[in-house]
């Protein structure tokens, strides 16, 4: 195969995998909180050898090198649901699994069977002492402050525990809205925190159907280039051929 294939080749794959990127913003564009990703691309070089020398020009591939995450904040949603939290400017709430602690902008909280702070899976939401939240028995009034702090008719229970990192690309997804990252958590002194609402996702549906649209453009050109080198091959070794 000429090379001019494999550069379109290499091109359509990085298509195919940014496709993949934008089908997953599409599938979460309702998931609390949920932050949408683009694929980045770097051009990669590939030496040619030529009859009279050990390397020749420059061949130019298409190689993709990661996903790009909008941290940007999106936008609020009334619940009226005392429980419900969402988070002003950067920052995680910390949960308490299995595996460890992981991070999550999710805030779609409740309480289970023993008066626990926990998220939609049942896993405990941390305090600024890393400690569960657990309200008594019959406490009804739940009240939650701009800085995290918890209280009931009781009095206060706790203080949410919100953190940040130094480099939010290199947390890594796990599923069910959680976040997981070998950085050291750096607590916010004074988070925002609002009562009743949910951050919903920063994805914007027109925005990734006009890029779907225009990477299967691209990727139907490419194809129509393929075909027709392939049909300059063929008539190329027909010409041959009929010569000898």
């Amino acid at each position: 195969m000429e090379n001019t294939s494999y550069i379109a080749l290499s091109r359509q794959n990085a298509l195919w995998r940014q496709l993949d990127v934008i089908a997953g913003n599409m599938a979460n564009a309702n998931t609390p909180a949920y932050k949408s990703e683009q694929m980045m691309f770097r051009e990669y070089l590939m030496d040619t050898r030529s009859s009279d020398r050990a390397t020749g020009t420059k061949l130019s591939y298409v190689q993709d090198m990661g996903l790009l995450r909008d941290t940007r904040e999106g936008s609020f949603t009334k619940t009226d649901n005392p429980l419900d939290l969402a988070l002003h400017n950067d920052g995680y709430f910390q949960i308490e699994t299995e595996a460890g602690m992981r991070y999550t902008r999710n805030g779609h909280f409740r309480l289970d069977e023993g008066g626990m702070l926990v998220n939609s899976q049942g896993m405990a939401v941390m305090d600024t002492a890393d400690n569960p939240i657990i309200m008594a028995p019959n406490e009804a009034r739940i009240t939650i402050t701009p800085d995290g702090s918890v209280s009931t008719e009781n009095g206060i229970v706790g203080k949410i525990k919100v953190v940040r990192f130094a480099n939010d690309q290199e947390m890594r997804k796990i599923g069910d809205s959680l976040y997981e990252t070998t950085q050291d958590p750096q607590t916010v002194d004074r988070p925002a925190m609002v009562q009743g609402m949910m951050e919903e996702s920063n994805v914007q549906p027109v925005v990734e159907i006009t890029k779907m649209t225009e990477v299967l453009r691209q990727y139907q050109a490419l194809q129509n280039i393929l075909e027709k080198e392939h049909e300059r091959q063929m008539k190329a070794m027909q010409v041959f051929v009929s010569r000898n």
